[in-house]
């Protein structure tokens, strides 16, 4: 069977396979094809240029579409981050206090942008914190949101 493809694969096969390649890639459109495509027509230049056996064609081609997809994984893939269940803020976030805080009690804050969902918020602090003052957040306890002087 071996000698049989090194008899009459050409490297215009080669080429025919990566166009095939391409054209079934534009109508996926998730760029993995892609790498094989352009493989398999790198290794019908390869092959027009250098005559090789079937064997070392295949090689070639499987070493080529597995880097191409290395390469594709590494530098074109976007790592999603989920906001599912998550907590949007982040520690350097401002509001003003709408009812003074006394210390080790509550008061009220609202915040400049959103946290989980809601910008006004029951808030605690260590030391004693005037109405229309700016702070910032030192940690979140469940519903309750310690906060600092800015």
């Amino acid at each position: 069977m071996v000698e049989y493809l090194n008899e009459t694969v050409l490297w215009w096969h080669w080429i025919v396979l990566g166009l095939f390649l391409l054209i079934l890639e534009m109508n996926t459109g998730t760029f993995i094809i892609l790498g094989l495509g352009l493989a398999a027509i790198v290794v019908g230049i390869l092959d027009l240029a250098i005559p090789m056996s079937f064997t070392t064609e295949i090689v070639i081609w499987m070493g080529l579409s597995i880097l191409a997809l290395w390469a594709w994984k590494k530098w074109f893939t976007v790592e999603h981050v989920s906001n599912s269940g998550q907590s949007n803020y982040s520690l350097d976030t401002l509001g003003t206090v709408i009812e003074e805080i006394e210390p080790h009690s509550r008061g009220k804050v609202t915040f400049d942008t959103p946290i989980l969902g809601n910008t006004t918020w029951t808030a605690t602090a260590n030391t004693s914190i005037s109405k229309n003052s700016r702070v910032k957040i030192v940690e979140v306890h469940g519903q309750l949101i310690e906060v600092t002087n800015n």
